[in-house]
């Protein structure tokens, strides 16, 4: 019997790295899981940007979609039972708020909520290079109960193409919900390795 999975929030801010959140929707609408769906403004724009997708085309892909600034929303209550949120990609603006507790807008409002009720929050942070405002916003909201996880590609799963490196950070994504994919290659330790020169894996 398949496992029964609490409802996501996915919230899509203007950073880039849109295809992120789309990925996110994608997957999870073909696993059947209840996504509610925050578009902030600015995720428009870049959205339009980066990628061919349309708004609508995005939108539906999610079970909900809630305005960006609907404070009354059903998500901005803990009430409301969620597996947890993930903000993908996370821009600067929505991290810094995120970690001193401001609620401007839906997306840090639900994202407070799902801190306050020590649920998962996942923040694909995308900014590079760092400042120390950046740096220490990230340690804020990790204390708060944040997991920072700007999206990183791994190189040993030799990605032929985009679309298997934005693949592989969603896979490792919905890994932090217990949400088990396996359509990227893991990790298989050095055993798995051809040896070269005559050393073994068990020499290294």
């Amino acid at each position: 019997m398949q496992k029964a999975f609490k409802p996501m929030i996915i919230g899509i801010t203007g950073a880039s790295g849109s295809i992120y959140g789309i990925r996110l929707l994608e997957t999870l609408r073909r696993l059947k899981i209840e996504t509610h769906l925050v578009m902030s403004d600015s995720s428009k724009m870049t959205l339009r940007s980066e990628t061919e997708f349309k708004i609508q085309d995005v939108t539906q892909l999610a079970t909900y979609v809630h305005h960006y600034k609907n404070i009354g929303a059903i998500i901005s209550s803990g009430s409301f039972i969620t597996a947890g949120m993930i903000i993908a990609p996370c821009s600067m603006h929505t991290l810094s708020e995120i970690s001193v507790g401001i609620s401007s807008n839906l997306i840090s409002r639900s994202a407070d909520v799902i801190l306050k009720e020590r649920r998962r929050l996942v923040l694909l942070t995308r900014e590079t290079p760092l400042h120390a405002g950046h740096i220490r916003a990230m340690g804020r909201a990790t204390e708060n109960g944040a997991i920072i996880m700007p999206p990183v590609p791994a190189f040993y799963a030799k990605p032929k193409t985009l679309d298997d490196i934005v693949n592989y950070t969603v896979m490792r994504c919905l890994d932090l919900f217990e949400i088990h994919t396996d359509e990227q290659k893991r990790w298989q330790g050095f055993n798995h390795l051809p040896s070269e020169e005559g050393i073994s894996a068990e020499k290294l």
